[in-house]
């Protein structure tokens, strides 16, 4: 993340009132080969995204106790549910999604790393017919909310959360918040462009134009029907992250399970995962480890 640059389109972010309208991606549902493989190896171990990847896991990991039934919504090709799911073994969890493709893809991520404790399931974070009321004890949605197509679609799926969600159950909701420049949507989607392909740079791009005000995002939040906090990195809400309170301790096995995984970070990952970091904390979000 390029410092100097990056807080001076924060500063011209905070100058700016004017919102701007809303695109919804043109491809709500990603099943393009081309374009899922770009998505996944954005994740992997030296991928341009595995920081974030670590970050979440982290920031989601208090919201989790042993024993869980946890429901992540559009768990993708299954990378960040990967983490989550490593750093929590005690936990069971349900990955959703409404493309095959992707699902195949976690399905081999999952097997391949010797992931057991999770089962995939195909469907729509809109319509989860298929889930009992209060069926679970904890829900995630990482960097997904955005696909959706409009905000009715996404009252929806937190409603549908909801009434799975046990009433002392946990949440972990990331996703990112409208900005309102073009030029620095612009700048976030291209910021790392040599080391990433032009599929996942048109993609990130889409994403930026396609996320919901905060607003819209605290609207729907609160129809979880729990306590939650809501935070935005400093001065601009590039991201946003609802977290409810925390439900565990941070053990010794899940610190040491970070250690390992940040030890294997490279150099510009791990100056990426501080940088990031100190941008939530500016905002209010303290690292889990702090």
């Amino acid at each position: 993340m390029s410092g100097p640059v990056m807080l001076g389109h924060l500063i011209l972010e905070c100058l700016t009132r004017k919102e701007l309208p809303r695109i919804p991606e043109p491809d709500l549902i990603m099943d393009d080969p081309i374009k899922i493989e770009a998505f996944m190896e954005s994740g992997l171990e030296d991928g341009v995204l595995a920081f974030l990847y670590l970050f979440h896991s982290l920031q989601a990991a208090p919201v989790i106790r042993a024993g869980d039934a946890v429901l992540d919504l559009a768990c993708g090709p299954g990378n960040q549910l990967l983490q989550i799911a490593r750093l929590n073994p005690s936990a069971n969890f349900i990955g959703l999604d409404a493309s095959e493709s992707m699902l195949e893809r976690a399905s081999a991520t999952l097997k391949r790393n010797g992931i057991s404790n999770v089962q995939l399931v195909h469907g729509d974070m809109r319509k989860l017919e298929n889930f009992a009321s209060n069926s679970f004890d904890c829900v995630l949605c990482t960097m997904s909310l955005h696909h959706l197509p409009d905000v009715l679609s996404l009252n929806r799926a937190m409603t549908e959360a909801g009434r799975v969600l046990k009433n002392d159950g946990g949440a972990y909701i990331a996703d990112f918040g409208r900005l309102r420049r073009r030029s620095t949507q612009h700048f976030f989607a291209h910021d790392n462009s040599q080391y990433q392909s032009p599929e996942f740079t048109e993609d990130y791009l889409s994403s930026l134009r396609a996320a919901f005000s905060c607003d819209e995002l605290s609207k729907a939040i609160s129809l979880l029907n729990i306590e939650t906090r809501i935070y935005k990195t400093a001065l601009t809400p590039f991201m946003v992250i609802a977290k409810s309170k925390p439900r565990r301790d941070m053990d010794a096995h899940t610190m040491k399970m970070f250690k390992e995984i940040h030890a294997k970070l490279t150099v510009d990952q791990k100056k990426n995962f501080r940088v990031f970091s100190r941008w939530f904390k500016g905002g209010g979000l303290e690292l889990a480890c702090d």
